[in-house]
């Protein structure tokens, strides 16, 4: 990344209250022109709860002081009880926090340094919190720029997918409630507060989690958030971007397609990472491009942006199936809405073993899936990253692990490259002999050579068939229409390749499997895949290149302990038992102005056995510690899952260090009803 800032000086303050309402002070840390006093500019907001002075520091400092340098008052504000905000913390995305934000932007356009106008910039949390906080319409907020966030937590969030309960309820509930009870830090809370105040939070903790879990359908608690619920709510503009590799893009085409106010999508071939550290690469300039969004919205220049295509999207271009890449080789194209004029449908017909845009003849297929079937996976949301910089084996394998265990229909030997944007929609005629089973397909690229490169893929818990409120039970010996759309992708198949649709009942460990052992029978010849075609354009090459990443002068830290990153997979042959072990360990690093040590551990363990859904087993480990001289602090969080037909069995335990001695423990048994999930 090029060190580049704007033409002003920048100042910064570490540590600004914002006195609400209600007599609680959220810590925020702000980065101006110096002459912003005198001549006022408008804000940039990021509202997240991962502790803006020693959290998130480092990715701060590589994005906020070039805003700043460009003429815009920068500011990261920590959510109410969490970093180094007043407080308690009761669960991503309450009532009150947006309420706070409200609060808190009202504030800052009445400061010296604020003309008035105020924009949202977040990613993940951040990326929610824009949106949501956008849907209350505060004065003075007139544009935000959300990234890898979603309209819809219950339907395509890290909690369900297609209505089927994913590993990461817990892969990311664990850290959550860990993470938010972190020590405040004493230089800004006070040397006679913080250990008050920390106490304060351990006592509050609570693995919010367990609701996760028990709300298993969409009802009030999943609607509360979703922008989803009422577009037209949001009136101000919305810069939608996000990354294939990520498990939040199907996001930007909903919002593009929905709202009515001006908007506009990037999507390109990273990881949950902002894209100017994106990976996989290439990265770009994505920091001007938010200058070019702020000048416009907020100072009222025309920068050009609004008169180009609505979305612009990387197209990729095979690979061999790996778990990580340096670079996802492809080309931008653009689109001028949403949905495009410039993709239309061409369905291909299933019949034994084959895909075809014939018709083929009719056959009776069917199939129950070994339940470690999609050990081949990767992960829900791969962060693309591993701790002491190496990459993470978060993507895809080569299908041929999971093909085995699946139905599988290959094409013909494509004469022609054949380029796809949007979502491969499936449309299957089934029966099931079980009230419910999980639904799992997935598109991918075959290879001359045979390696099966994954491009997309979809999740449909099949009592959810007709919606995710009121489910229906499938009746054995009953055919149904099964209509599942799989994630938003832009891909191009090339000549010599064949399209391979598979087709299982198990995708473990991205979800829990179903009660019961299930067999799908498909009527092959009723059934089609839909593909979105999108062939080249000639506006594709008309814009110009997005200019290389550039990047504020990072933060100095020193790496004291390398971290390192391991996905294994062991099968024992003779139980057919698999577990799919990852470990993340970040090391332990120093921030070196503040003198803050940091440290991250994150442990998965996911097991089953071969042909019983209630063997499965997932357990969670995060631990992160913190400390400055006699400040040492830790907390570490853990979560177990199993499952009989009837319930999801949790257990789990929290602990808090202080100097190396446990202050603070807490346990939570818990067993949860299972409605058809």
């Amino acid at each position: 990344m090029k060190i580049a800032l704007g033409p002003l000086p920048v100042t910064s303050v570490e540590n600004i209250w914002i006195a609400l309402a209600d007599g609680t002070r959220l810590a925020a840390k702000v980065w101006l022109p110096k002459d912003a006093a005198s001549n006022p500019v408008p804000a940039i907001l990021d509202y997240i709860p991962y502790d803006k002075r020693n959290g998130t520091a480092v990715a701060d400092e590589r994005m906020f002081p070039y805003f700043a340098s460009h003429g815009y008052a920068s500011i990261r504000l920590d959510i109410r009880g969490t970093g180094q905000s007043e407080g308690l913390f009761d669960d991503e995305y309450v009532k009150q926090e947006q309420d706070d934000a409200v609060e808190a932007i009202e504030w800052i356009t009445q400061q010296a340094w604020c003309s008035g106008y105020v924009g949202m910039i977040g990613i993940s949390w951040g990326g929610f919190s824009a949106l949501q906080v956008a849907a209350r319409r505060p004065k003075g907020l007139k544009a935000i720029i959300t990234h890898c966030s979603t309209d819809d937590r219950y339907a395509d969030d890290a909690h369900y997918m297609g209505g089927c309960l994913l590993n990461d309820t817990l892969g990311w509930g664990t850290p959550c409630f860990t993470q938010m009870s972190q020590s405040p830090d004493p230089e800004i809370v006070g040397e006679d507060h913080w250990r008050a105040m920390w106490m304060k939070r351990l006592e509050n903790v609570r693995p919010t989690l367990i609701d996760w879990v028990t709300h298993q359908r969409r009802d009030e608690f999943w609607k509360h958030g979703s922008v989803c619920e009422d577009y037209g709510a949001i009136d101000c503009a919305v810069f939608a971007t996000g990354g294939w590799a990520d498990g939040y893009s199907n996001a930007i085409f909903r919002l593009l397609s929905e709202l009515k106010g001006p908007r506009k999508g990037l999507v390109g071939p990273w990881g949950h990472r902002y894209p100017h550290v994106g990976a996989p690469g290439p990265a770009i300039g994505y920091l001007q491009e938010c200058v070019r969004w702020w000048d416009h919205w907020l100072k009222g220049k025309d920068t050009g942006i609004m008169q180009e295509p609505m979305l612009r999207s990387w197209m990729l271009d095979w690979v061999e199936p790996a778990a990580s890449y340096d670079e996802w080789p492809g080309h931008w194209v653009a689109d001028p809405s949403w949905p495009s004029p410039h993709v239309t449908s061409r369905v291909y017909r299933l019949g034994t073993g084959r895909l075809s845009e014939q018709a083929l003849p009719e056959v009776t297929l069917g199939i129950c899936s070994p339940e470690y079937v999609g050990i081949a996976g990767g992960e829900w949301c791969p962060y693309a990253l591993g701790g002491g910089g190496a990459l993470a084996p978060d993507l895809p394998l080569d299908q041929r692990w999971d093909d085995g265990g699946s139905l599988v229909f290959d094409s013909e030997l494509l004469t022609d490259a054949l380029p796809i944007l949007g979502a491969p929609v499936i449309e299957l005629e089934i029966s099931c002999d079980k009230p419910t089973a999980i639904l799992a397909v997935r598109l991918s690229d075959v290879s001359p050579s045979g390696e099966v490169t994954r491009i997309t893929y979809g999740l449909l818990n099949l009592s959810h068939r007709n919606g995710h409120e009121d489910l229906q039970p499938m009746e054995a010996g009953k055919s149904y229409r099964i209509h599942l759309a799989m994630n938003e992708v832009g891909y191009t198949f090339p000549p010599g390749h064949r399209i391979r649709l598979s087709v299982s009942t198990a995708y473990w460990p991205l979800a829990f499997p179903a009660p019961e052992r299930a067999t799908l029978t498909v009527q092959a010849g009723a059934s089609g895949l839909h593909l979105p075609i999108r062939m080249p354009q000639p506006g594709d090459d008309e814009l110009p290149p997005f200019g290389e990443p550039e990047g504020s002068p990072p933060m100095p830290t020193t790496v004291l302990t390398p971290g390192n990153v391991e996905r294994f997979v062991c099968i024992e042959p003779l139980t057919g038992h698999v577990t799919v072990t990852v470990k993340r360990d970040n090391g332990i690093w120093r921030l070196d102005p503040l003198g803050t040590v940091l440290g991250f551990k994150k442990h998965l363990i996911y097991s089953v056995a071969e042909n019983d859904p209630t063997s499965a087993r997932t357990e969670v480990y995060f631990r992160y510690e913190r400390g400055r001289g006699a400040w040492q602090t830790a907390v570490e969080g853990r979560t177990v899952m199993t499952a009989t037909k009837a319930t999801f069995q949790l257990q789990i335990d929290f602990d808090a260090f202080e100097s190396g001695e446990r202050i603070f423990c807490k346990s939570w048994s818990k067993a949860i009803p299972r409605h058809l999930v």
